[in-house]
């Protein structure tokens, strides 16, 4: 399938005048960010929330688990749950910037609208999809997206507008091949949304002991049953994602809040100070001090 020239040059162009680098990329459309970035980047371990990012120019890659993804122009990363995953800019340059757009999935329309439209989730429901996609863009796509970014031209239409064309985007995103894993996600009785409600426990509560049989039954499934739902929705199991999630907050509390790493490691759960450092450098390659003092090195220079 083939993108429309000049709706896709028009969508790059309106992300170059508003994309500005350096910043979170946040827009006067609630839950619109642009990005721009001038060249390629190391990878950067965060979490992913529930998104439709679309890449305008240059690419990017990500891991989560052992996957590795790779998305460029034309490519959409659909993200249906809170993902941990290191992602990193490849392609850009001050001549050619990597320009993407990131919009939030709100999930409470996602359900308006295949309630709508009697959408019937397929055969492998029981199986739940994984978290997240690459796919190309429909010329459909793209056109309500670009019309929803030029709205940034006109302030003054963005309460009326915004609300009827993220309608469109949604649907366009609902029947799209991606479409049953939105609705998977969404509908309260899937092995996905079971899953998915796993992981909002997790995000709150990373900082317990995890008990797998606990959480199970929280959700409504058995040990074995969501320990392998778990894993394919999310490529990793229960407590490889609590680790990730424990270390992303870890390496924040010492950058942000300027917490040391023993005090950064009892704050999210660890009661060994060794077992913190063991797995923060298994993640980041390198110790919590070395890592931090990395960091900060290129901006005090």
């Amino acid at each position: 399938m083939t993108i429309s020239f000049m709706p896709y040059q028009e969508l790059t162009a309106l992300a170059a005048r508003h994309a500005v680098e350096g910043n979170e990329g946040t827009t006067a459309i609630e839950g619109l960010r642009l990005h721009r970035c001038s060249a390629p980047t190391a990878p950067l371990h965060t979490a992913y929330s529930p998104s439709y990012t679309l890449v305008l120019q240059g690419s990017k890659s990500l891991t989560l688990g052992r996957e590795t993804y790779r998305y460029g122009v034309g490519q959409y990363l659909l993200t249906s749950l809170d993902l941990p995953v290191a992602s990193w800019v490849v392609e850009a340059s001050g001549d050619i910037p990597y320009y993407c757009l990131c919009l939030d999935l709100k999930m409470e329309r996602l359900h308006e609208l295949f309630d709508r439209i009697n959408f019937q989730p397929d055969s492998l429901a029981s199986e739940g999809y994984r978290g997240l996609t690459v796919n190309h863009a429909s010329p459909d796509l793209i056109d309500a997206t670009t019309r929803l970014v030029r709205l940034l031209d006109t302030p003054s239409d963005i309460a009326a507008m915004v609300p009827l064309i993220e309608q469109e985007i949604f649907y366009r995103l609902l029947t799209s091949p991606d479409g049953p894993r939105l609705v998977h996600m969404a509908m309260s009785e899937t092995q996905s949304s079971r899953i998915a409600r796993a992981v909002s426990w997790l995000r709150l509560n990373f900082h317990r002991p995890l008990k797998i049989e606990d959480l199970s039954d929280h959700v409504g499934m058995s040990p074995s049953s969501f320990h392998h739902h778990f894993k394919a929705v999310t490529a990793l199991t229960p407590v490889q994602f609590q680790k990730h999630l424990r270390l992303h907050e870890a390496r924040r509390l010492m950058l942000v809040d300027g917490l040391d790493a023993g005090n950064a490691g009892h704050r999210v759960g660890y009661q060994s100070p060794s077992q913190f450092s063991r797995e923060y450098g298994r993640l980041y390659g390198m110790s919590p001090s070395r890592d931090i003092s990395a960091v900060r090195e290129p901006s005090a220079g």
